[in-house]
């Protein structure tokens, strides 16, 4: 699938906005806090069903009361969205739906200027970053995530109740020991994949003998479901006392191995961003494996932080997919300023 346009109307700071795509490679051209990010923004909302930074609320122009975003492909069909304030509607191909539907998202690869730091960020960032590559490449993951998440949510909200007994929180107990195990057993089967090919894709950037690989760290004993829900109910005091739930994948973190020792302060900077380029390539290439699409690659801003050799890899690695990049200036500039 081939992005032929996008179109916005009221969304973050355009009013009316138009972008012609190219197959191979697209650039939006703009100053810091024009909108470039916007722009990417609405892609994703198009192709994935959500927004990778912010409530729909917070994407309306400041004054109006509504925003558009269409995106037309180069086989003729095409998605809308739009929100009035209250309601999101799609609608693909003359057909309207609250969601985007499953077959209908088209996988992305979307690489911003803090996914560089990625290895020292809190545990949620990276926990958030895998969540949206592990989506893309197993629907069910998404659909499990979703379902834990709400779990979570409500379990919570009765726990900070001040009268409230094990009874209460039974339901979500159960979808939380379910989907808590799903969410287990395919991290630990997505992080095998994955680095199945670090190492040798990060020396083809970083052209050395380095080792890396990616831990998946978690409190989670087995994903054996009964052992999941004996924990959960053994934890009731303790969670209503802090009004959380304590126990869970929600605390899974995702560590950064480089050479048998953590990534985060063995690494240096040029290492650590040649390994997240490693992470970019793979998941474009298993997403390619397991679903025969290849991703619309998405760079915010990040060709500049890149030195020449990280951007010949990028350039490289991505020449079979559509890219569509956002800069402050020029990128034959920026390269001709090296």
């Amino acid at each position: 699938m081939i992005i032929n346009s996008v179109k916005l109307s009221n969304f973050r700071n355009h009013s009316n906005y138009f972008l012609q795509c190219t197959d191979n490679t697209s650039l939006i051209l703009g100053k810091n806090g024009s909108g470039k990010t916007s722009v990417l923004e609405a892609i994703y909302i198009l192709t994935q069903g959500k927004s990778f930074r912010a409530t729909d609320h917070d994407i309306i122009k400041r004054g109006a009361d509504f925003y558009r975003a269409e995106i037309a492909y180069n086989n003729g069909e095409s998605s809308t969205v739009t929100y009035d304030g209250s309601v999101k509607t799609f609608i693909v191909m003359n057909k309207k739906t609250r969601r985007l539907p499953a077959k209908n998202k088209y996988p992305v690869i979307l690489f911003q200027p803090s996914d560089l730091n990625l290895i020292d960020h809190a545990p949620s960032r990276r926990r958030t970053y895998f969540d949206r590559i592990f989506s893309q490449f197993d629907s069910s993951y998404a659909s499990a995530l979703s379902r834990y998440d709400k779990a979570i949510r409500q379990r919570n909200e009765l726990l900070k109740s001040d009268i409230i007994s094990p009874d209460s929180v039974f339901s979500w107990n159960i979808m939380l020991s379910k989907y808590g195990a799903d969410l287990y057993n395919m991290r630990q089967q997505f992080i095998q994949e994955i680095n199945s090919y670090i190492t040798d894709t990060y020396r083809s950037i970083a052209s050395n003998e380095d080792s890396v690989k990616v831990l998946y760290q978690t409190s989670v004993p087995s994903p054996d479901e009964s052992k999941y829900l004996n924990i959960l109910e053994a934890n009731f005091e303790k969670d209503h006392y802090l009004g959380h739930t304590s126990f869970g994948v929600h605390h899974d973190d995702y560590v950064f191995n480089f050479n048998n020792a953590h990534a985060d302060g063995s690494a240096s900077r040029g290492e650590s961003r040649s390994l997240i380029l490693a992470l970019k390539f793979i998941e474009a290439n298993l997403i390619y494996i397991k679903s025969g699409k290849r991703p619309i690659i998405l760079l915010d801003d990040v060709f500049s932080e890149l030195d020449p050799v990280r951007r010949k890899c990028l350039v490289k690695n991505f020449q079979d997919n559509q890219v569509i990049i956002t800069s402050v200036e020029d990128i034959a500039n920026i390269q001709n300023d090296q």
